[in-house]
């Protein structure tokens, strides 16, 4: 894949707002088939679109790219050849591993996240709506505005904000209650969003997670000061609550060949063996495992 081709790619996959890691070579110490400038997009499924090195490279790089994929923090990779042991950490915050089917050579590759933006769902097309959705992008949200009639909402999302002024309020509110949208608020005054929120069909503990009226008090009299003293209250929330990483912790498993751990995805090379199935770094590996499954199972 040309380096033009993989540039559209990433772009194609953040527009759908689907997670990756772009691994790029920064350091080759030959001999290695890698390059500087090389690169590669790691899916969450560990299937690897680019070049980075051979299979035993790749498999190095799809381990650690799945942990960087939940952690979302960028990671400089170091690959040198030679038996298998605890990965290292230096000072800098860079990792070496240790890698027994490289022939020579050194691969340093920088792995990098790109997660979508925590999603918030704002109903409504009034001032107070279109300044939320102003407001959010410079604050790392992906603000998706509606109306209330083709509504999307998923457990994911960061939060909804029915800012409608009457308009399909409570389905709205219902949705996104029912899948457990960490923050949820109604635009409206003490009296009327009591009111609406007495109408809805859901619980009591559910009713009570509605923020309304929404925002801090901050004294906020404009759409924008509103607009801010809700997202305001909306990350004061989210920087108290602990979630569940939206990316599964990825599994490992060891090469009974080479002895290398390796990524359990659907891209790792495998194969049935008895009512276990055995996973390997590369097909050198799986090969030699085929010929004499008792040896490496003993």
């Amino acid at each position: 894949m040309m380096r033009e081709e993989l540039a559209q790619r990433a772009s194609e996959l953040r527009r759908s707002r689907t997670p990756f890691v772009h691994a790029t070579v920064v350091r080759a110490q030959h001999p290695t088939s890698a390059h500087a400038g090389d690169s590669a997009l790691v899916h969450a499924d560990g299937s690897i679109e680019g070049f980075v090195g051979g299979t035993c490279a790749e498999t190095s790089v799809r381990a650690q790219a799945l942990q960087v994929l939940v952690s979302g923090e960028p990671l400089l990779l170091r690959i040198r050849p030679g038996e298998e042991s605890e990965a290292v950490v230096d000072e800098q915050g860079a990792v070496t591993v240790a890698n027994p089917c490289l022939s020579g050579g050194t691969l340093e590759i920088f792995l990098e996240p790109h997660r979508p933006a925590p999603r918030v769902v704002v109903v409504g097309s009034t001032p107070v709506a279109r300044a939320l959705a102003a407001l959010g992008g410079p604050l790392g949200l992906h603000v998706e505005l509606t109306d209330g009639g083709a509504i999307r909402v998923d457990p994911e999302d960061a939060g909804m904000i029915v800012a409608s002024h009457g308009r399909g309020e409570e389905p709205a509110l219902e949705a996104a209650l029912r899948v457990a949208v960490p923050y949820v608020a109604l635009v409206a005054s003490k009296t009327r969003g009591g009111a609406v929120l007495a109408g809805l069909d859901v619980s009591a503990a559910d009713r009570a997670r509605v923020h309304s009226p929404a925002g801090l008090d901050l004294g906020a009299r404009t759409a924008g000061e509103i607009a801010l003293s809700i997202l305001a209250e909306m990350i004061t929330e989210r920087a108290a609550t602990v979630r569940t990483p939206e990316q599964p912790v990825p599994l490992t498993s060891v090469d009974p060949v080479c002895g290398m751990t390796v990524a359990v995805s659907d891209s790792t090379l495998s194969t049935s063996y008895g009512e276990a199935q055995v996973y390997f770094c590369c097909e050198h590996c799986r090969t030699s495992f085929l010929a004499e499954p008792a040896r490496f199972t003993a």
